[in-house]
C-alpha cells in the first residue's frame, strides 16, 4: 500500500515537521448532501414568531344580516363616526386581522438523519484541503504555504490578540482578515434594527485540540472563528451551504482527526461504529480509464456515425404500404389475396354502339301532334 501524503507544520520560524495526511480529508465531497443538510440544520436556530392573538379582533362587530344589499361581514355598531359601519375582522378588511394569523406553534426545527448529518461534515472537511476550492469560495489564501494549513500545537496557549495577529501574519493568512475587515457594510433592511447592524465576509475558521487561551486570542479578531476539533459544525465549514472554508488545524487537532473519524477500514474512535464513506469510483478521471490500453483492447471499434432525425417522422399506414405491413404483418396476405381475385376475374363484355339520333322526319312529326 502506498503512503500516505504529508502535511507540513508551518510555524512562525518556517516548518518544522510534517504529518500524515488524516482519512476523512480525502472523503468524497457531496455538494447536494451538503446543500440539503445545512439548508435543514439553519433552520434549528429560527426564534418562533407570530402575529398577536387578538390583532384585528379588537373591536365590537356584528353583521347587519341580510336584506340590506349590502355584504354580511361584520361591521362596527354605533354612529357619529366614519369607523360605525365599517367591515371589519376580515382579512380584506381595513383594521382587520391577516389570512391564517401566523402562531408561535409552526413545526421550526427540522430532524436531519445523524449519518447524512456526518457525511456533509466530512464533506465540507474534504472540500477544506482542496485549495481550488478555498479560491473559489472567496478566501484569499494565494500566499499560503499549504493547503491545508496546520501551525504548531504551542498556538493553542496564545492569550492576546496581538499575538494571534503576529502569527496569522507569519503563515500570511492575515490577509483573509483583512479581506473581512472591507467587506464589513451595513445591512439592507430592518435587521439593522434588531441587533444585526452590519454583515461582513467570513475569514479563518482555527481548530484546536485543547483551549489554553486560544479561544480569548482569537475571538476578537474580525470574521475569525474558533472550534473544537471534537465539536466540528457544518454552519462553520460550509457558510451558506458553499464548501471550501479556510481552515486552519493546530498539530494537535490535525493528529486527532483520524480518531474522531475514523477511516475507510477503521472505525471512529469517538463516533461509535462509524466509518468515513467510500466513493462511488476509486479513479474519478473517467476519460483517462476509457483511454487506457486495458480498456481500449477489449472493445470493439466505433461503427458508423448514424445521422438521426431530430424527430419522428409521422408516416400515414393507409398511404405508406410498409409502414401498414409493420403494424398489421396480415395486410400483406389481403393485400396478396386482391390482387389474385382481381387476376382471375373475365374480361369485361364489349359495349353495343349506341344507336342512331332519331330522324328529323320523326321529329317534326312527333312534335306535330
Amino acid at each position: 500500500m502506498a503512503s500516505r501524503p504529508t502535511v507540513s507544520v508551518h510555524g512562525a520560524e518556517g516548518s518544522t515537521s510534517s504529518l500524515p495526511l488524516p482519512a476523512v480529508l480525502t472523503a468524497p465531497i457531496r455538494l447536494d448532501v451538503v446543500a440539503a443538510v445545512h439548508k435543514s440544520i439553519a433552520k434549528n436556530k429560527r426564534q418562533a414568531y407570530a402575529v398577536a392573538e387578538n390583532a384585528g379582533h379588537q373591536t365590537s362587530a356584528e353583521s347587519w344580516g341580510t336584506g340590506r344589499a349590502v355584504a354580511r361581514i361584520p361591521r362596527v355598531g354605533g354612529g357619529g363616526t366614519h369607523r360605525s359601519g365599517q367591515a371589519a375582522f376580515g382579512n380584506m378588511c381595513r383594521g382587520g386581522r391577516m389570512f391564517a394569523p401566523t402562531k408561535t406553534w409552526r413545526k421550526w426545527h427540522v430532524k436531519v438523519n445523524q449519518n447524512q448529518r456526518r457525511f456533509a461534515v466530512v464533506s465540507a472537511l474534504a472540500a477544506s484541503a482542496l485549495p481550488s476550492l478555498v479560491l473559489a469560495r472567496g478566501h484569499r489564501v494565494e500566499q499560503v504555504s499549504e493547503v491545508p494549513l496546520v501551525v504548531p500545537s504551542s498556538v493553542e496557549s496564545l492569550t492576546k490578540t496581538k499575538a494571534a495577529v503576529e502569527l496569522l501574519k507569519s503563515v500570511q493568512a492575515y490577509t483573509d482578515v483583512v479581506k473581512v475587515s472591507n467587506s464589513r457594510k451595513l445591512r439592507a433592511g430592518k435587521g439593522k434594527l434588531r441587533n444585526r447592524r452590519h454583515r461582513q465576509r467570513r475569514g479563518p475558521l482555527v481548530v484546536y485540540d485543547e483551549d489554553k487561551g486560544i479561544v480569548k486570542a482569537f475571538r476578537n479578531i474580525p470574521g475569525v472563528e474558533v472550534v473544537n476539533v471534537r465539536r466540528l459544525n457544518l454552519l462553520q465549514l460550509a457558510p451558506g451551504g458553499h464548501l471550501g472554508r479556510f481552515v486552519i488545524w493546530t498539530e494537535g487537532a490535525f493528529k486527532l482527526l483520524d480518531d474522531v473519524y475514523g477511516t475507510f477500514d477503521k472505525p471512529s474512535a469517538l463516533k461509535k461504529g462509524y466509518t468515513l464513506p467510500t466513493a462511488k469510483i476509486a479513479n474519478p478521471d473517467v476519460t483517462r480509464i476509457i483511454n487506457s490500453d486495458e480498456i481500449q483492447s477489449v472493445i470493439r471499434p466505433a461503427g458508423p456515425k448514424i445521422a438521426k432525425r431530430p424527430f419522428t417522422q409521422k408516416k400515414n399506414p393507409l398511404r405508406n404500404k410498409a409502414v401498414l405491413f409493420r403494424l398489421n404483418p396480415y395486410a400483406k396476405t389481403l393485400r396478396r389475396q386482391e390482387i389474385i381475385r382481381s387476376q382471375k376475374k373475365p374480361a369485361a363484355t364489349k359495349k353495343s354502339a349506341p344507336k342512331e339520333k332519331a330522324s328529323a322526319k320523326f321529329l317534326e312529326t312527333l312534335l306535330s301532334a
